[in-house]
């Protein structure tokens, strides 16, 4: 586990707001496999992901609750549904909407993977008539491939592994997806490899829903102590994401 400084006195209206319940409901993805790993075992989730929520649980002197999804387009969802209180998500203009976010904390890129036999080499010539793209509905890169695609068209599935499967099921041209993730696929099916460097990269941070204001202030300052300490870095490293990169600062303000 992820060692960071003693913490300090949290003000109650943090607290209060954070875990109205008394109880800090967090939101884990396991779809992002880079931030979140289901325990074998049944035990609590394992990455980088559980290691802060069980921080931030620690410091605010409260119980936590994990609500777990299989893809991060149904933890927005069950935002309306009242279902968390804190979670681990991609920043996207869609998302801020409802959702107040810290700096990011991990950055990871967007990648594409392409049947062997595929013409496309680059990232630039994915955009064009006649292609499909399969990929995760509300992830953070269906979000900003739906704003920056114009000429292909986007295959949306529920989740990243659906997205994967009909991929291969209905012989896409493109399957889009956070790079691990579609590195290891491509390793698992000698058919397809991944398209060289990234069509984008993703900001991953903590969120709160919009109106905790002191809420998100202690999360924001919370977040950039976790990067300056090595917390982030040695719970990417210990659940055997050592190739995640930890954020930059974020400048105040």
């Amino acid at each position: 586990m992820a060692q960071s400084a003693p913490p300090q006195s949290v003000p109650a209206n943090v607290v209060k707001e954070l875990a109205p319940s008394g109880k800090l409901r967090v939101a884990i993805n396991f779809g992002n496999t880079v931030l979140a790993q289901r325990d074998p075992a049944g035990g609590v989730p394992r990455g980088v992901s559980g290691e802060l929520a069980r921080e931030l649980a620690t410091r605010l002197g409260v119980e936590i609750e994990y609500v777990t999804f299989d893809a991060a387009g149904k933890v927005f969802d069950a935002l309306k549904r009242g279902e968390w209180d804190v979670a681990f998500m991609a920043i996207d203009p869609v998302r801020a909407a409802e959702i107040d976010f810290t700096g990011p904390y991990v950055v990871i890129e967007g990648a594409y993977a392409v049947p062997a036999s595929s013409s496309i080499q680059t990232n630039e010539e994915v955009d064009r008539a006649g292609i499909r793209i399969a990929v995760a509905r509300g992830s953070a890169y269906a979000l900003y491939l739906t704003r920056a695609i114009k000429n292909a068209t986007l295959v949306q599935e529920p989740s990243g592994p659906q997205a994967m499967e009909a991929y291969l099921q209905d012989k896409l041209e493109v399957a889009a997806g956070v790079k691990q993730p579609i590195v290891a696929f491509a390793k698992d099916n000698p058919g397809t490899r991944v398209i060289p460097g990234c069509f984008m990269v993703i900001e991953q941070a903590m969120g709160t829903p919009k109106g905790r204001d002191a809420g998100v202030r202690y999360l924001r300052q919370f977040v950039e102590e976790m990067k300056a300490s090595g917390f982030v870095g040695t719970a990417l490293q210990n659940s055997g994401q050592a190739e995640a990169t930890v954020a930059p600062p974020t400048p105040a303000g």
